[in-house]
């Protein structure tokens, strides 16, 4: 029988969300880059949000580390950006119509075969500018 990761992963591949859903604990927390889900609704949010920017998103699992109750898995995020896509700082990307291929871990805490934390990591900035988003870079001035 698959773990709950396999299961999450398959159930994110698959575009079902309440699959998904059944494999976090009712307090799970999902932290990434632009979010931080803190109950239930905020995590089928987050994934629904994906979906609807990326509606081909897919992972591709490459490596995946188990020690007791904690397991790493390092994936690659492929879609087309086709609908809204929220990015940091609260705008909204329009679709582009353009292609990812995107780097990603995500370290996962379980217990009793649910997800009780999962947190996201991947280069924002790599994502942006497969998605021909151009940056404005500031920096405070420098005091010597």
């Amino acid at each position: 029988m698959p773990d709950v990761v396999d299961r999450l992963i398959g159930a994110l591949n698959a575009h079902d969300l309440d699959a998904v859903m059944r494999c976090y604990a009712g307090d799970a927390v999902v932290v990434g880059p632009e979010m931080e889900a803190e109950n239930l609704d905020e995590i089928a949010s987050y994934h629904l949000h994906v979906w609807q920017g990326f509606p081909d998103h897919h992972l591709t699992v490459w490596e995946k580390i188990v020690c007791r109750d904690a397991i790493a898995v390092e994936t690659l995020a492929t879609g087309t950006h086709t609908g809204p896509y929220l990015v940091a700082g609260g705008d909204v990307l329009d679709a582009t119509g353009r292609s990812i291929s995107v780097r990603c871990s995500w370290i996962f805490t379980v217990e009793s075969d649910f997800i009780l934390t999962q947190r996201l990591y991947f280069d924002q900035l790599e994502l942006y500018s497969r998605l021909g988003a151009q940056l404005p870079l500031k920096f405070a001035p420098v005091v010597l």
